[in-house]
């Protein structure tokens, strides 16, 4: 997903095709327009048997960075939600980090990226791609 950057948006959440592992309430969704360019990055990879795992890492501006990557593998520990279509994995530690968060994707003249509604940072960089929470039991 190289050449695609993040960014963090307030918003309301719109309801998606949220399922499974975890529940409704911990899904990550993805709107339509993130799930129609996955689809689209995968049909021009030549593989779309690909799930998007989306993940936190320490670092960024604000402590906490989001992460995207086209993963085949789902470990012993990942969370698996449908969305759109689209598989999305979550690893057991980035999802108290991404617990009703949702996807979504913009292309202006700043350029294409995907945006995250994260119900669960409490603040953010100017950039959008780092977050910080203000919850210590999910760090």
């Amino acid at each position: 997903m190289e050449g695609i950057s993040t960014e963090r948006r307030e918003g309301p959440q719109s309801s998606g095709e949220a399922g499974a592992s975890q529940g409704a309430a911990s899904a990550v969704s993805l709107t339509q327009e993130a799930a129609e360019k996955i689809r689209n990055l995968l049909e021009e990879d030549g593989r779309t048997n690909l799930k998007l795992r989306v993940y936190v890492t320490g670092g960024g501006c604000s402590g906490f960075e989001y992460n995207f990557a086209f993963d085949e593998r789902v470990e012993e520990d990942d969370f698996t939600f449908e969305s759109e279509k689209v598989a999305v994995v979550v690893d057991a530690r980035s999802l108290p980090f991404l617990a009703g968060a949702q996807i979504g994707y913009e292309e202006d003249l700043g350029g294409a990226r995907f945006v995250v509604v994260n119900p669960n940072a409490a603040s953010t960089c100017s950039c959008g791609s780092s977050f910080s929470t203000c919850s210590k039991s999910a760090e």
